[in-house]
């Protein structure tokens, strides 16, 4: 049956097209850096806000209209939900899809009937990606919705609460390997705190690393190949999360030997939540050799919460290609991460053609930014210049520096020698801007 039979199959058409249900910059077969498109961005469509967002907020009920839908969260419905994802895909072209797993399968009266829920839903899923060619970029656990997460999962004070988290976990790692999965993502949605009256900081920290040792202890035993994410994000829903952004994920997973196990998947709006841009985490997250994933969308500037928006800012999108391509990219040889649109169509945005036009919009701005990158690298405009001003480390007494050659008495016997510093450049930064601005237009 199909549920979107006014949308043909999204085409690129080209920059000059006016059709609003065709791509103008993104051409899946178009090389760049040698490889195509589709190999760089490796897009994914989120199945939480796409398929199961309902166009709610704090001020009224969903307003979405969803044909599909018969008002149940059954695994009727649930199956039935699985056709639609799948015409969805096929129509816009994506090579992949992301689900929590109670985005895809419904709670049942305990866990037995949960995970049985889950594997008839699965089967359904397996059945489609062998029709269609689709893959699964990553899967997670939904550790955050239900009432017995309010004081969090792995961090949780009750520890059934922690057991029934480590058994949802251990169901949904299964599935996501029987699905072929290319990644695991751990968001801890609740794993933080509200109030440090009622809190023991240390116990709670020490148990989400013992719960994140358990989880590598068990992707081992099953033979899952596929790569595991921590996903930053500051605060909301608690007043602080645990996984605050990138550096701190970093020092966590060093800290408690779990750096070697896990990368991150990095989000536009949990960076700017946390202060910070996307490009500042992405750079750093990959000088520190964990990028593995994006969530590609945005905030609005003048909102302070999670509004996940579709991105459309190509100053945005060539920025993360900037860093993405220097990094020689998110693909590996077990697969990789990707661009997953961890994005939802604004609450007036109802009917279902509207989830066209916001993927494609979204896919549209990173092929842009695709190519505004590489042309910026291949044309050395920035590499150059931050060559140039850190030259002083290259020989000399930087060299011996960096060399670990040099001890403070062997600096202070080279200032006395030299006199004073050499004069400071200028870092050009309006000028940078402006560069960038030729390309950005």
């Amino acid at each position: 049956m199909a549920f979107f039979t006014d949308v043909p199959k999204i085409k690129f058409e080209g920059p000059d097209s006016k059709n609003t249900l065709a791509f103008r910059h993104y051409d899946e077969s178009e090389i760049v850096e040698g490889k195509t498109m589709k190999e760089h961005l490796r897009f994914a469509v989120c199945y939480w806000h796409t398929f199961r967002g309902t166009g709610s907020d704090p001020f009224g009920p969903g307003c979405n209209l969803r044909p599909w839908e018969d008002g149940t969260d059954s695994v009727e419905m649930a199956i039935k939900r699985v056709g639609v994802a799948f015409e969805f895909f096929e129509k816009l072209g994506v090579p992949y899809y992301c689900f929590h797993d109670r985005d895809v399968s419904p709670e049942g009266k305990n866990l037995k009937e949960t995970n049985a829920n889950f594997d008839k839903v699965a089967k359904a899923l397996k059945d489609e990606q062998q029709r269609t060619g689709v893959k699964l970029l990553w899967g997670t656990a939904n550790l955050f919705s239900n009432p017995r997460f309010m004081h969090g999962a792995a961090t949780s004070c009750n520890a059934d609460v922690f057991a029934y988290a480590g058994a949802q976990v251990k169901k949904c790692l299964e599935v996501t390997k029987e699905l072929g999965g290319e990644n695991y993502v751990f968001w801890g949605g609740r794993e933080g705190y509200s109030n440090l009256y009622n809190t023991d900081l240390k116990r709670e920290l020490d148990h989400l690393a013992k719960f994140f040792h358990l989880a590598v202890d068990y992707k081992k035993k099953i033979g899952f190949g596929g790569q595991f994410l921590i996903e930053p994000k500051p605060k909301e829903p608690t007043v602080h999360q645990y996984d605050f952004d990138v550096a701190n994920c970093v020092a966590f997973l060093r800290g408690y030997g779990l750096a070697d196990s896990f990368k991150l998947n990095v989000e536009t709006n949990h960076a700017t939540l946390a202060g910070h841009t996307m490009m500042h985490e992405l750079a750093y997250a990959s000088m520190c050799g964990m990028l593995g994933s994006i969530d590609a969308n945005r905030g609005d500037l003048l909102l302070g919460w999670d509004t996940d928006q579709f991105p459309t800012d190509y100053y945005l999108t060539t920025q993360c290609m900037l860093v993405i391509l220097g990094q020689g990219g998110l693909a590996n040889e077990k697969g990789g991460g990707g661009v997953n649109f961890d994005a939802k169509v604004r609450r007036e945005s109802f009917e279902p053609i509207d989830l066209f036009h916001a993927h494609i919009g979204g896919m549209d701005a990173f092929a842009v930014g695709l190519k505004l990158a590489a042309q910026i690298r291949k044309e050395g405009v920035l590499s150059d210049f931050v060559k140039q001003r850190y030259a002083s480390w290259d020989t000399g007494i930087g060299a011996k520096v960096e060399a670990g050659q040099a001890k403070f008495e062997d600096l202070e016997t080279y200032m006395l020698e030299k006199g004073d510093a050499a004069k400071n450049v200028s870092g050009r930064q309006e000028m940078l801007e402006n560069i960038i601005n030729r390309y950005v237009r």
